[in-house]
């Protein structure tokens, strides 16, 4: 249940090839400035970028993976390090490429690849810079740019060492004398379990008053993610931030908004469910960490077998090819399942060009993990769709339709448990709330942080200062709005925003969870009812990897998210849902 990394490299020695191997190919790509107005140049330099993609990506991969079994361990560190100096080196070696390119013409280098058709698969990736240009610079401020990119992502690695590599467990002790110690990872499970407010407060404080007690020093930090992202915007003449984001997947802001409106009219069903807990559970009132209390108790564990075999049988109605892939990518030596000291916490799934991906889990042993299991294993499967149809540069889709084959497992994963489970009205409470807590966290919560990430842009934007204080503002404001509840309360609650790693990590991602649960919603309703060629149209999206700009792939699957009714399809399932609990709660 651990990676076999030796799938990448053999040994550390046969990485540290890999890794010269690397810098040889980035030093000769250096080679090429000036030269690329040449057909036989031409093809020579993208052809190397085909070596960066098979070798120097797996060095990465392999560097990053073992950083996450253990970011305690400065060797794996170091290594990381290595190889992130040596991808900043590339982007260096490489930033006369765009301006060059874009010197020479579109009707030019589109010409070029029509001379051969080895490079085909560098088409749409070229249709996309010329569409671009009014946002590259000349070749002297790229290179400057790219000398930057080491301290652009200066806040990134300073909230993984102060987050991750630096922070330590705390050990509560709860109303019945017991001693237990709490983790980022296990405190859902133990306020879950937990009868006692005292405890369930203590348990959250643990792991929250670390980013109190930090609160001014993460505020620094994602200062300095904001002000690189300023940065860029300025640099590259973008009208905001968001532009900025969205612009190269040609994604319009009006699908930001479309969602942020939609979801910010329709929050009178998160109080009236959040309501209905507090009277159900008979608490005096409601914190945001009684999320985790579950309406029902079966207190039931599930095994890792259990979950794989949960979800292999959700999928046997599908055809053998999906159910393989899915068996595949949870096979041995791709999946490391427990929690460890200093292991990353979380889950992903992490794939790179015409390599197996690799899944990191925290398995606690709850419904969730088991849902989790099939999220990550659905991100697995679009990696290998993806990789068995798409040439190598066009295998990486965006993050835009990531979250698709992700949730529309779960969607599926769900359905299977109440339809063939036989469930007791306990477990129809369960299945319930499982449901509707997913559309609260994947749809409404990401949605919050999405409207978070948008006013801590603003405020950068419009120089204002950027402090603790006006970043808990923006969550205290919100989590008023969205759920009725004033977290001050809670003390440590309004630094959730020093919580969320994606905010440092991969500013503007979040909202494309609600975006992309949204459209795996419509696709799963289509196959589901056996709409004709659904599930066809899904494989396809699937397959398309990197192909097409996202909002044209989601379309042609069958999902128009230009408009709002996508979104209020997610809102009218969230309403079906809790109508239905309720009848099940009186019953």
């Amino acid at each position: 249940m651990k990676w076999d990394l030796t799938y990448l490299y053999s040994s550390p020695e046969a990485w540290e090839e890999g890794y010269k191997q690397t810098i040889e190919v980035i030093d000769k790509l250096a080679t090429y400035r000036g030269k690329l107005g040449e057909f036989k140049n031409f093809k020579e330099y993208f052809d190397l970028q085909k070596g960066i993609s098979s070798v120097g990506l797996k060095t990465y991969q392999y560097a990053s993976l073992l950083s996450d079994l253990d970011k305690k361990n400065t060797e794996n560190s170091a290594r990381l390090q290595r190889v992130q100096i040596a991808f900043s080196k590339l982007a260096q070696a490489t930033a006369f490429e765009e301006p060059e390119l874009i010197s020479l013409g579109r009707e030019k280098v589109i010409g070029f690849i029509d001379q051969d058709k080895s490079l085909e698969e560098y088409r749409f990736p070229l249709t996309k810079l010329f569409r671009r240009q009014e946002h590259i610079l000349d070749d002297k401020s790229e290179s400057l740019m790219a000398n930057f990119s080491q301290l652009l992502n200066a806040g990134r690695n300073l909230y993984s060492s102060l987050s991750v590599a630096d922070i330590e467990s705390s050990d509560v002790m709860l109303d019945n004398g017991e001693i237990v110690t709490i983790t980022n990872s296990n405190y859902r499970s133990f306020i879950q379990k937990s009868e006692s407010e005292h405890d369930r407060k203590d348990i959250f404080e643990a792991v929250f008053s670390y980013y109190e007690a930090h609160k001014n020093t993460y505020a620094n930090i994602y200062k300095t993610v904001l002000d690189a992202d300023y940065a860029n915007m300025k640099a590259r003449n973008y009208k905001s931030c968001l532009e900025s984001y969205l612009f190269n997947n040609a994604i319009p802001t009006e699908v930001y908004y479309s969602l942020t409106n939609v979801a910010r009219k329709n929050t009178d069903i998160i109080k009236r469910y959040l309501e209905m807990r507090r009277k159900y559970l008979g608490l005096s009132e409601t914190h945001t960490y009684d999320r985790f209390l579950q309406l029902a108790k079966d207190g039931k564990e599930y095994e890792f077998a259990d979950a794989k075999k949960m979800f292999f049988k959700s999928i046997r109605h599908f055809p053998e090819d999906f159910q393989a892939k899915a068996k595949d990518v949870l096979r041995d030596g791709f999946v490391d399942v427990f929690e460890q000291p200093g292991k990353r916490t979380g889950a992903y799934s992490s794939s790179m060009p015409n390599l197996h991906p690799f899944i990191l889990l925290n398995f606690s042993k709850t419904l969730s993990d088991v849902f989790t299991v099939a999220h990550e294993a659905g991100h697995s499967m679009h990696s290998m769709y993806a990789a068995e149809t798409q040439p190598t540069s066009l295998q990486n889709y965006t993050i835009f339709v990531a979250e698709v084959a992700s949730t529309f497992n779960e969607h599926n994963l769900l359905d299977y448990i109440i339809k063939e489970s036989n469930a007791t009205k306990e477990e129809k409470i369960v299945l319930l709330q499982s449901a509707i807590d997913d559309i609260l966290s994947t749809f409404y919560r990401q949605t919050l942080f999405a409207i978070y990430e948008l006013e801590s842009h603003n405020l950068i934007e419009n120089n204002q200062p950027i402090t603790s204080t006006a970043l808990s503002k923006i969550m205290i404001d919100l989590y008023k709005e969205f759920y009725g509840l004033d977290i001050v309360k809670e003390e440590v609650k309004e630094y959730v925003w020093a919580y969320i790693p994606h905010l440092f990590y991969t500013p503007f991602y979040v909202y494309q969870y609600a975006t992309s649960f949204a459209a795996s919603l419509k696709i799963y309703e289509d196959v589901k009812n056996n709409k004709p060629g659904a599930f066809q149209k899904y494989i396809g999206l699937l397959k398309s990897g990197g192909s097409d700009f996202p909002v044209k792939q989601l379309l042609d699957a069958g999902v128009d998210l230009t408009t709002e009714d996508a979104f209020k399809a997610v809102v009218n399932r969230m309403n079906e849902l809790v109508d239905e609990l309720e009848e099940v709660l009186k019953s």
